[in-house]
């Protein structure tokens, strides 16, 4: 959870809880949060980057639950504090868990060295199982690593906000014919995510290409000794509102491989 006590001194020192939020976003700046915070020791009482990291409702400090106020990036360096929602949902998968045929016909070796979500998901789609959940088979890797939003404007709880040059990072990107595919992987079982972590690729990927964009949240999982892939589709039905999106489906999944078979 980002530092309490650094939050209610910078919501302290800029009166910012008098600022009527039913009119718009109140604008802060990382210089701003640095000035508040220069007294305190450790890097997560004052670090800009920390301390706005709040990627779930329950990593919001208090002064943001009890007034129930989000945080977004507009760009580098500046920040939005608004009002409502900011969230999704991110339901638990409980439908029965599919066994998943892996279209390879040889053991794949190196995947088995390490622990990390980025392997799980390239072990995932070198199986084709994200090919096969999107139903498109002409997807490959494309996209991965840091980037930089082009300029957009979008609504979020019915304030307009202008963003541009906001750095985003998605785990894998896949394109195909006609669509492109962001993924997310989910290295802990949260129960919501801040939408910004789906919006923001999203939109900067729309900005880009003319192609479909779909956005997923990817999570592996140990249960009873076994991996288990648990996959989200999420879509925005109106492109320019943040809040407007919803799950389209979801599944979760046994990879069998070749040798398991035989």
């Amino acid at each position: 959870m980002a530092s309490d006590k650094s939050w209610r001194k910078i919501f302290d020192d800029l009166n910012i809880l008098s600022h009527n939020f039913n009119e718009g976003p109140f604008e802060l700046t990382a210089d701003q949060i640095k000035t508040s915070c220069h007294e305190f020791n450790s890097t997560g009482e004052k670090e800009p980057r920390i301390l706005c990291k709040q990627d779930t409702r329950k990593d919001r400090p208090s002064v943001f639950t009890e007034n129930g106020l989000f945080i977004l990036p507009k760009r580098n360096g500046i920040y939005y504090i608004l009002k409502g929602e900011g969230y999704v949902d991110v339901p638990d998968i409980t439908t029965e868990i599919q066994n998943y045929q892996s279209k390879l016909d040889f053991e794949l070796e190196s995947s088995m060295i390490g622990d990390s979500e980025m392997q799980f998901l390239d072990f995932a789609y070198a199986n084709s199982l994200i090919r096969t959940f999107m139903d498109d088979p002409t997807l490959v890797l494309t996209i991965r690593g840091r980037k930089y939003t082009p300029k957009f404007s979008c609504r979020v709880n019915n304030n307009i906000l202008d963003i541009e040059s906001v750095q985003t990072e998605v785990d894998a990107g896949y394109e195909g014919k006609n669509s492109i595919v962001l993924i997310e992987a989910k290295n802990f079982s949260a129960t919501n995510v801040i939408i910004r972590q789906l919006y923001y690729p999203f939109r900067q990927w729309s900005e880009n290409t003319s192609k479909k964009v779909y956005t997923i949240f990817f999570e592996k999982r140990r249960i009873i000794n076994e991996n288990i892939y648990y996959i989200w589709q999420f879509e925005f039905t109106d492109k320019d509102d943040y809040n407007s999106i919803h799950l389209v489906k979801s599944g979760r999944y046994r990879i069998t491989t070749v040798e398991k078979n035989g």
